[in-house]
């Protein structure tokens, strides 16, 4: 197994442990920056990859501008080829999004636990006796949220279709947060404690040397612990436990659970898989504004679209995985910020590209990003947007790897690598292009584009393929109706009409909660600025209501 990786304080000891982190033959596992490599060549390979998306991404904007002014012609002919491309990727992913919603609610229509019973021991494609043999080990990082944010999760959970003397729960709280929430870990373990075969409390040290202050290194601490403490004092097999990471505020459906070992004992390869319900950000919707809503059922929608196409899926969020394939490359990385994604590249790489996502098509819903006013909202909406971007490092630590490994087939390589730019990529410039490119070749190609007849075309092509591409934001506001939890009573049903009129603030969702938080990202790994993990705060109603009250 890799080892855990510790920036030592002097360049003398910093050295030594390289030296020994490096004699190892996956190190490259738990590289979290280009600085943590001791080999000059490999810290300057591993440094241009993190260059290379901010790179590209400024590169495209630049020439964007360069070409429309010099040669308005070619920007030109660019533009019309570029919208029909994007035009054709939309019916596309509307395709995907629509089916994807289709396979969703025959899901939540069956009962898992009775889909479990049912299933012959011949359909097993793991080495287990009963579906009971399945144990679930369920990991809730915590930071400072409040206990009426906690309590609907462990309620949730409580609720669970599925045999809860099967599970073991761990709330994995922070050392830094203590005196703030002892009151909270105090009721939950007091309401919630018993009903499951095994709860835990961990507590995450403060200052670790080498570590993020984050999600990564809190669940890396809490598997460790529940690991020790519980599994390996039963002799547990590992083979026979899912792991499962959630946020705090996280709803789990009654049946998820039924229906992840479902999918666990039928998957082709189920110790080498993760498997990816559809995140929904929806326990508070009603309480955000409107563009906050844009934002969460964009990213429920992007999701969507991804879970029909498992082939260019990575783990997002909360997600499961075997336990076994956790301990082979010794849990999350501690020293990063994306390790969602993150611990996908880490099964990729270490089991040669052996390992792959199974969409659960099954949803598990959390809080949209909502807080006290409107700016500060929309303020944490970029925050952790550009959080979200920054797993652009992800493309620098697998390239890397692919270096590294040559036991990958180099096809599959060419298309993960290409998926794994291309999304981020397009994330960065996409929204750019198509609402500012068509007009560009206008403002600065000058007089004499102005008399050619692509001058009187281009605008016309581009609100063509603008207004055309609105099937997919029509798509986006009917599924959202289906995803809305009840209405709360004090809303009235005027509400209705706002979740269909916020939908015209798309254009600024696109460009100012994507683009740019991207471009942000890309542009500060480009400089070498790297990012700490920034932790979303969560409120609900009576929260914020009570805080406006306060101040």
């Amino acid at each position: 197994r890799p080892p855990e990786p510790k920036i030592a304080r002097s360049s003398r000891a910093r050295r030594t442990f390289n030296r020994r982190f490096m004699e190892n033959p996956y190190y490259y596992l738990k590289v979290g920056k280009a600085d943590e490599l001791n080999n000059r060549k490999e810290r300057r390979i591993f440094r241009f990859f993190e260059m290379l998306p901010g790179l590209c991404s400024w590169l495209t904007l630049i020439l964007m501008v360069v070409v429309s002014w010099q040669w308005p012609v070619v920007a030109a002919i660019f533009i019309i080829v570029f919208d029909t491309y994007w035009l054709i990727k939309t019916t596309y992913f509307s395709w995907h999004a629509a089916y994807s919603f289709k396979k969703v609610r025959e899901h939540l229509k069956k009962n898992w636990l009775v889909e479990l019973k049912n299933l012959s021991k011949e359909s097993y494609n793991i080495n287990i006796n009963d579906w009971r043999d399945v144990y679930h080990l369920v990991i809730f990082p915590m930071v400072d949220e409040s206990y009426a944010i906690v309590s609907s999760t462990f309620e949730a959970l409580s609720s669970a279709n599925y045999p809860l003397d099967r599970f073991i729960v761990v709330l994995a709280t922070e050392e830094r947060a203590q005196d703030k929430i002892q009151s909270t870990i105090d009721k939950v373990k007091k309401e919630y404690g018993r009903n499951f075969k095994h709860f835990l409390i961990t507590v995450h040290p403060k200052d670790i040397e080498g570590e993020i202050a984050g999600k990564g290194a809190n669940e890396t601490w809490a598997a460790r612990q529940a690991k020790k403490l519980i599994i390996d004092q039963l002799n547990i097999p590992y083979e026979h436990i899912l792991v499962s990471t959630f946020d705090i505020d996280t709803v789990v459906p009654n049946d998820y659970f039924g229906c992840l070992t479902y999918h666990f004992l039928t998957a082709k390869n189920p110790l080498r898989s993760s498997y990816q319900p559809v995140p929904l950000f929806t326990n508070n919707i009603w309480e955000a504004p409107a563009l906050a809503r844009v934002i969460s059922f964009s990213s429920t929608f992007f999701q969507l679209i991804q879970q029909s196409r498992p082939e260019k899926m990575t783990t997002f969020s909360s997600h499961s995985m075997p336990l076994k394939a956790l301990v082979d490359v010794d849990f999350w990385q501690t020293n990063v910020v994306s390790e969602d994604s993150r611990i996908f590249w880490q099964c990729f790489l270490y089991y040669n590209g052996d390992w792959e996502v199974v969409p659960l098509f099954y949803p598990v819903s959390m809080d949209a990003n909502v807080d006290v006013s409107f700016s500060k909202t929309m303020v944490n909406q970029y925050k952790q947007q550009r959080r979200w971007a920054y797993g652009a490092l992800d493309i620098a630590y697998t390239f890397f790897g692919f270096i590294k490994n040559k036991k990958i087939p180099f096809k599959k390589k060419c298309v993960y690598g290409f998926f794994l730019f291309d999304g981020f990529y397009s994330w960065a410039v996409t929204s750019i292009l198509i609402f500012f490119l068509g007009w560009l070749p206008i403002v600065l190609g000058g007089p004499k584009f102005s008399f050619n007849i692509l001058s009187f075309y281009l605008p016309k092509m581009t609100s063509y393929v603008l207004t055309v591409a609105n099937i997919g934001i029509i798509t986006c506001a009917v599924l959202n109706f289906w995803f809305l939890p009840p209405r709360p009573p004090y809303y009235g049903k005027w509400r209705y009409l706002l979740f269909v009129l916020q939908w015209i603030l798309t254009p600024i969702n696109l460009i100012f909660f994507g683009s740019i938080p991207a471009l942000d990202a890309q542009t500060r790994l480009l400089l070498k600025k790297y990012m700490g993990f920034w932790v979303t705060p969560k409120y609900r109603k009576l929260e914020i209501t009570q805080e406006k009250a306060g101040s």
